[in-house]
């Protein structure tokens, strides 16, 4: 898997898409950001005001949406979850607004899958983006790779997660 200082970002990854996208995350925290510390300080989403939540990432999902792309996204959460996981429970609201499917399965639920040690992204079966973090959740680096056998792998980790998941408007935090 070679590593690339050129690699295209997500946005420019997914206007090609055609049929699926899926991401599949692992951490219970993912670092500290604005959004978090502000939530954790009693700031709550105005939804009726779209306009101070929708990103540009949910433009790109809608988007891709709109064209007739698949995106799902599934996570793999310890219970009882971590304060981060609440929060991010509480924001998915806006994925699921853009378009895209969430589930969450319960760390204890997936012991006998084999699953990756890093989140990542597959883009069309044929393309996927590895997450590398560092032990305290930040970001480190990402990685691309065509391989099919990593792809083949990633991919199945993947469904067998979401066809164990609670879809996100069932599973209370």
């Amino acid at each position: 898997m070679a590593q690339s200082e050129q690699q295209p970002s997500f946005g420019e990854l997914l206007p090609s898409m055609e049929r699926t996208v899926v991401r599949l995350e692992l951490r219970d925290v993912y670092g500290d950001t604005p959004r978090f510390a502000a939530w954790r300080e009693g700031h709550r989403t105005d939804w009726d005001d779209r306009a101070s939540w929708w990103h540009s990432f949910h433009e790109l999902i809608a988007q891709a949406v709109h064209r007739g792309v698949t995106v799902r996204r599934a996570r793999v959460v310890s219970e009882p979850v971590s304060e981060y996981i609440r929060w991010e429970h509480y924001v998915t609201r806006s994925n699921v607004e853009a378009g895209e499917k969430v589930r969450w399965l319960p760390r204890r639920l997936a012991s006998d899958l084999l699953l990756p040690p890093n989140d990542y992204w597959v883009f069309d079966d044929r393309l996927v983006r590895l997450h590398h973090f560092a032990g305290d959740g930040s970001h480190v680096v990402d990685e691309l790779s065509s391989d099919r056998d990593l792809v083949k792998q990633l991919s199945s980790a993947f469904e067998s997660v979401w066809e164990r998941g609670t879809p996100h408007d069932e599973y209370a935090v």
